[in-house]
């Protein structure tokens, strides 16, 4: 009997110890890490968009040790009101989106740009018998052509194309032919144009490239005929609270996780996201976009 008892002391110690690890465990399961949520402006190919960012969510993932989702969305502006509800907490956005949704967010940041984001450029293209060949000829002629941009709010495809094509004397509402009309994506700019559902198209210098190098279009079918000056494109963006959900310095481990990308060991995701290195970037280098966009009347 004294043996009984003095084994019940210990075994009931052992049940208490294994008691209290459980609870622990569950109170673990119970509060997981959040989910970081990823998105980006649908600026293109939606099977394309689907591979880039199923790869850099995976990649994300591993050097964050947190599970990364990304939320596709239907156009740009449903990007800019879920990063505004945040519903993203990191977004890859064009720089007049970007804009938008930092203006929606004044604690979010900017803090990558891709390399080639630091001096970007549009394309205007056309079909080769229109035979232009400067924005004077597009002057001269717009009276008989049609126009389209890519969203509306688009940097590339359609707010800085704007701005130029105003300074050179065009109205783009009242001079064509007939009103702009809005592809919605590059893509679907340079396919219209080829076509020819229009005359005249405007888009990204990446998507134009890689339509051109793919052999999709050629000089015989579509050709560029105007490059407007450089300015400042895509970023990534991220809410400004990240390290009080995540835990100190988690937006810095985000910004390295993007710095660290290369082509020799993530070929594939630099590949669709058409560039060789990222680079720091901060809000104020998009202060000429939100100027720009404010004298069109796209931001008020």
């Amino acid at each position: 009997m004294r043996k009984i008892a003095a084994w019940r002391p210990a075994r009931l110690g052992l049940l208490l110890v294994m008691g209290t690890f459980i609870l622990a465990l569950l109170a673990c399961d119970s509060n997981p890490a959040p989910v970081l949520k990823v998105g980006g402006i649908p600026d293109q190919d939606s099977s394309r968009l689907a591979r880039r960012y199923d790869v850099f969510s995976s990649y994300l993932s591993r050097e964050l040790d947190v599970e990364v989702e990304y939320v596709p969305s239907a156009d740009y502006a449903a990007v800019v009101t879920a990063f505004g509800q945040n519903q993203l907490q990191l977004a890859f956005f064009g720089a007049l989106t970007g804009v938008q949704a930092r203006l929606q967010n004044p604690g979010a940041l900017a803090i990558v740009q891709r390399e080639n984001d630091a001096k970007f450029n549009s394309k205007l293209i056309a079909r080769p018998e229109l035979g232009l060949n400067s924005l004077e000829d597009l002057k001269a002629n717009a009276s008989d052509l049609t126009i389209t941009f890519g969203s509306e709010s688009s940097t590339s495809g359609h707010l800085m194309p704007r701005y130029f094509i105003t300074e050179a004397g065009i109205n783009p509402d009242e001079d064509f032919r007939t009103s702009p009309s809005f592809t919605g994506s590059h893509d679907k700019t340079w396919q219209l144009v080829l076509g020819g559902s229009y005359d005249i198209g405007a888009l990204s210098e990446d998507v134009w490239n890689r339509a051109v190098r793919d052999g999709k279009v050629s000089p015989d079918t579509v050709v560029e005929f105007y490059t407007t000056p450089e300015y400042v494109n895509y970023n990534w963006t991220v809410q400004g609270n990240l390290d009080e959900v995540y835990g100190d310095g988690f937006t810095d481990k985000i910004k390295t996780a993007l710095l660290n990308l290369g082509p020799a060991e993530h070929g594939e995701i630099m590949e669709l996201f058409s560039t060789e290195k990222f680079i720091e970037t901060n809000n104020a280098n998009y202060q000429p976009i939100e100027s720009v966009a404010r004298d069109l009347g796209m931001i008020r």
